[in-house]
């Protein structure tokens, strides 16, 4: 057949690995908060006000406010019900909590972990 792709003519795998380095996959600058992918993902796309979750949550409108403000984070509690409300998982919103919160004080104390030695593996 004259119109067969090998592999070597549909990519060069070298060019392709250096594409992919370590600067090119590090995370964003500033961590993100969960409050603005609930805003920007699932609110703004979906046509919903922080009252109008808020109501379907049975949470008050200032929580979902102050978490697309980016004033607090997302609680258990409000993870389990975004959870519910959005067909995601209640870990999807813990993660992106944790996550904000790791890389923020990892930011803040990078430098004193830096001095902590790790001990030594036993024997």
């Amino acid at each position: 057949m004259t119109g067969d792709v090998t592999m070597s003519d549909s990519f060069d795998l070298e060019a392709l690995r250096a594409a992919f380095t370590m600067e090119s996959c590090t995370p964003p600058s500033s961590p993100i908060h969960p409050g603005e992918i609930l805003r920007e993902e699932f609110l703004a796309p979906l046509g919903l006000s922080a009252g109008a979750t808020a109501k379907a949550l049975g949470l008050p409108r200032s929580r979902i406010e102050r978490i697309v403000k980016k004033e607090i984070g997302i609680s258990t509690d409000t993870a389990l019900r975004l959870a519910r409300l959005f067909r995601t998982t209640p870990d999807f919103w813990t993660n992106l909590q944790a996550r904000y919160e790791r890389e923020t004080l990892l930011a803040e104390i990078g430098p004193e972990l830096d001095r902590i030695e790790p001990v030594a593996k036993a024997a």
